[in-house]
């Protein structure tokens, strides 16, 4: 029974991975809404190609919240609904920040989708007249062209010569064009100088995270199987229960709580679902909810953890004596409030963990190496180590995750830190 699942566990696997990797079929459904940022986007750029105007927008919110991918769609549609009315032209401000780099590789897709001869030895501004005809041309000719300047911050940089001189030839009726950037700086038109920004639309559209039942529809469109013929009887049915009875476990809702509160953008959970689906079981050819709990414990990246975990005791002693007296609102402490707190937490306690000052200078020393702790500022390089003001460098939550899954911390350390 095993090795006749294995075929179709594999074409399963195969497909929902193909589903992951394409950015079309993951945010069609998040698109479908007529308030959704597909809808806003292609309304406004096809009302530009249809009458004719000129815009500029941008697209803002965080790395991995489908900024790039739902304008690829956009523009795809626009391409198949305007075959001979649209001419895109794609910058990313990490390759173009130049002005003299951008100029000529906005003539060089210009030139190769107008089937123009283009001149490498072009100088900027003999490359910046070219675009202004080219705009000119388009514009009477009725064709818009999309201009996309992804990383739009990085052109907000310098002189903006580029930005200033799309939107100023913009300006002109005869043009017909449109301006969109992406960034994830939600503060980009602010980068902008007073004559860039007299020109600009100032019309942004907001991408934030999906909402909870958003997610739900995502998870199920991205893993449920269609019911194919290809695939063995009975198989389709069993795939999409067992996913159905996954997704309803109130430890897989866990699961995605944890994962949301690190990363809460649609990327990170095609990640997460990408591991998931990797460590299926091609035997049983079903996931589980072991796969997404594994899924989950290698995204979190957790070197701090790792860091307390090889700490030795009287390492934590003092990592503990710190978090007391951040507690206690102590904001400034050196190595000697720390050695304070240290002896008195063992008169307290009266415990046989207690070292002297030269080995716990050291153990200091080998925690600021691992970037446990660190020195608060630098200008007090001239004092001795003793009196310069540290900090810790881990959350309360990652310092007690470490010492719980230590092999050898003392049961009174975790007290101390919860109290």
């Amino acid at each position: 029974m095993g090795k006749e699942i294995i075929p179709a566990a594999e074409k399963s696997l195969n497909l929902i991975r193909g589903r992951l990797c394409d950015p079309s079929y993951v945010f069609r459904p998040l698109s479908a809404s007529s308030d959704s940022n597909y809808s806003k986007l292609k309304f406004i750029v096809s009302t530009s190609i249809t009458e004719g105007c000129n815009n500029s927008i941008l697209l803002l919110g965080p790395r991995g919240s489908g900024k790039a991918a739902v304008l690829d769609l956009v523009a795809g549609d626009l391409l198949e609904e305007f075959p001979d009315s649209v001419s895109l032209i794609r910058l990313n401000g990490l390759l173009h920040s130049d002005d003299n780099c951008a100029f000529k590789e906005i003539a060089r897709q210009l030139c190769m989708e107008h089937h123009l001869l283009f001149s490498k030895m072009a100088s900027l501004d003999e490359n910046s007249q070219f675009i202004v005809a080219m705009l000119r041309e388009c514009g009477l000719a009725h064709k818009t062209i999309i201009f996309v300047l992804d990383e739009f911050d990085m052109f907000a940089q310098g002189k903006q010569r580029l930005l200033y001189s799309l939107l100023d030839a913009m300006q002109s009726v005869t043009s017909q064009a449109v301006v969109i950037g992406i960034s994830s700086r939600l503060d980009a038109d602010q980068l902008l100088e007073k004559r860039v920004r007299s020109r600009f639309s100032h019309r942004k559209i907001l991408f934030l995270p999906p909402s909870r039942e958003e997610f739900d529809g995502l998870l199920e469109h991205l893993l449920s199987l269609p019911a194919d013929s290809s695939f063995p009887n009975g198989y389709v049915s069993r795939f999409n229960e067992k996913i159905k009875n996954i997704t309803s476990d109130t430890r897989f809702k866990d699961i995605l709580r944890t994962l949301f509160n690190a990363n809460s953008t649609v990327n990170s959970l095609l990640k997460f679902i990408f591991r998931a689906v990797s460590l299926m079981n091609l035997e049983s050819g079903l996931l589980s909810l072991e796969n997404f709990k594994a899924a989950l414990s290698s995204m979190q990246r957790q070197p701090k953890l790792e860091a307390v975990r090889d700490c030795s005791i009287l390492e934590l002693y003092l990592l503990v004596c710190m978090r007391r007296l951040e507690v206690k609102e102590q904001s400034a402490y050196n190595i000697i409030s720390v050695m304070k707190e240290y002896k008195t937490i063992h008169d307290s306690f009266q415990t046989s963990d207690y070292y002297a000052q030269n080995v716990c200078l050291r153990a200091f020393e080998h925690l600021r190496e691992r970037q446990v702790i660190c020195y608060t500022e630098n200008r007090g390089q001239s004092q001795t180590g003793e009196y310069r003001p540290m900090k810790l460098l881990i959350s309360a939550s990652e310092l007690h995750q470490g010492m719980r899954s230590h092999a050898c911390c003392p049961a009174i350390l975790l007290k101390l830190l919860d109290h």
